[in-house]
């Protein structure tokens, strides 16, 4: 999942994790398979969405409701619920 660099310092730095701190901006769309390239055109035809990219599938099998990901050395690993709140925005 690309992070910006500049969150991925900060996150690095202040020993959090992107995933469970407030983003702002950010979206995450389930479509089907076969209109996800559809749906990633739309998203880009909007300066909004210049970035927008394919981050996942849902597969058929394995634990229902478990997301995995994969890390960047090629491992894969469960992303855990969030636990608590979420850390608040400081702005």
């Amino acid at each position: 999942m690309p992070v910006p660099e500049a969150v991925a310092s900060a996150c690095d730095l202040l020993d959090l994790d992107p995933l469970v701190v407030a983003n702002e901006g950010c979206l995450v769309v389930f479509v089907d398979a076969a209109a996800a390239e559809d749906a990633l055109a739309a998203l880009r035809s909007r300066p909004e969405g210049a970035q927008a990219v394919r981050i996942g599938e849902v597969l058929p099998q394995g634990p229902r409701g478990r997301v995995t990901l994969r890390t960047l050395v090629g491992a894969r690993r469960v992303v855990d619920m969030p636990l608590g709140e979420q850390l608040p925005r400081i702005c």
